[in-house]
């Protein structure tokens, strides 16, 4: 059985068992620097995507400086079954080969992972992510924003494509905008990404926001109405996702932290968390701060998940009367669901469990 992608010359195969394959040839000329890896997975569909680097230039007094040319290939895959793994060969070569799993219709077990803040400290990325594919096995991944430290320049793509290879060729991938993106193109394009966005996976409802607001318009008056317009999504979003088991809050910006130096920064999000609690989300998860953090609020668990990589902040200032676990240390964050349950367990690299908190609605 032939099923067409909306590509032209290639197919999807379907083998003996749940799982499929597809295969697609590299840019002629092009040298592959990031991938394969899939975003924006559904029941029924996701895209498969893979770096190709077209050329480079040279720029600088004593053209010191290196730039990358580097261009997205996609494969948009249509007609696939929820909640079975898809293999997939994105192009010839043992490197393109990876495989990811479709989000169910029904309730079902599953797992996810969010970390984020990879930007820098690429040895400490590299180790954060070998944490992960050692004491997890995520269906998919949500990434808090702050992905490389200026979404802009090229030559910082194919460092962080290569720290996340191996995850990347295991699991559907969700990124958050961070403020390090930029609102760059290079991010929409290279992840597919849209500001922000939901998709559902099991019982699971899950938010990714846009909590970047100073990139989100050009003056006050543009970013005060975006706002308003993704405040108002979010809500009509909430109130449809009722029938979840469980609603779940991204962004890359805290409403709260416990580091001084930035707190009170991001009213806009602090001005959310009533939404939050009228529509019963279980859990929000959030980077920006390169730590640890968790809260207990009226009856929501508010993680800050910002330590892959990026240069380590103190805590020093803890909420008092709402927080529950904070360390200065480099982290991820295991979330299991199981039918009525939700249990977040949160790493080191090493495997040194740090925190752990049982969600529910």
């Amino acid at each position: 059985m032939w099923c067409c992608l909306p590509v032209f010359g290639i197919a999807l195969l379907m083998g003996a068992s749940a799982a499929r394959s597809a295969w697609a040839q590299p840019t002629n000329g092009g040298k592959i620097v990031g991938g394969p890896y899939v975003v924006n997975a559904t029941p029924t569909s996701a895209t498969l995507m893979w770096m190709v680097q077209t050329g480079e230039a040279s720029h600088g007094f004593q053209w010191e400086h290196k730039a990358p040319a580097l261009h997205a290939e996609r494969i948009h895959m249509t007609g696939l079954q929820p909640g079975t793994v898809q293999n997939y060969q994105a192009f010839p070569g043992e490197a393109g080969k990876g495989s990811f799993k479709t989000p169910p219709v029904r309730t079902a077990p599953f797992e996810f992972v969010v970390y984020g803040d990879t930007r820098t400290r690429h040895d400490v990325h590299r180790a954060v992510i070998a944490g992960i594919l050692k004491y997890s096995q995520p269906d998919f991944v949500v990434q808090t924003g702050d992905l490389v430290e200026d979404a802009r320049d090229h030559a910082q793509w194919p460092i962080f494509f290569d720290a996340e290879r191996e995850l990347l060729r295991k699991a559907a991938y969700y990124p958050a905008l961070g403020n390090h993106e930029f609102n760059a193109r290079n991010y929409y394009d290279f992840m597919e990404a849209r500001s922000y966005y939901s998709f559902d996976w099991g019982s699971a409802h899950l938010i990714v926001l846009n909590s970047n607001i100073g990139s989100i318009g050009p003056d006050k008056i543009a970013r005060d109405a975006e706002w308003e317009e993704q405040t108002r999504w979010l809500e009509a979003d909430l109130k449809n996702s009722q029938g979840a088991r469980f609603r779940f809050i991204f962004a890359h910006h805290p409403p709260m932290t416990a580091v001084k130096s930035r707190q009170g920064q991001n009213q806009h999000m602090a001005a959310l968390e009533p939404l939050f609690r009228k529509y019963r989300v279980a859990g929000a998860f959030f980077g920006h701060d390169h730590n640890y953090q968790h809260y207990w609020k009226e009856g929501i668990h508010y993680f800050v998940s910002g330590g892959g990589g990026a240069p380590l902040y103190d805590v020093d200032a803890p909420p008092a009367g709402i927080t529950v676990k904070t360390a200065k240390t480099e982290n991820f964050m295991v979330v299991k669901v199981n039918g009525a349950k939700a249990r977040v367990e949160v790493f080191k690299p090493n495997g040194e469990k740090l925190d752990s908190a049982e969600l529910g609605n």
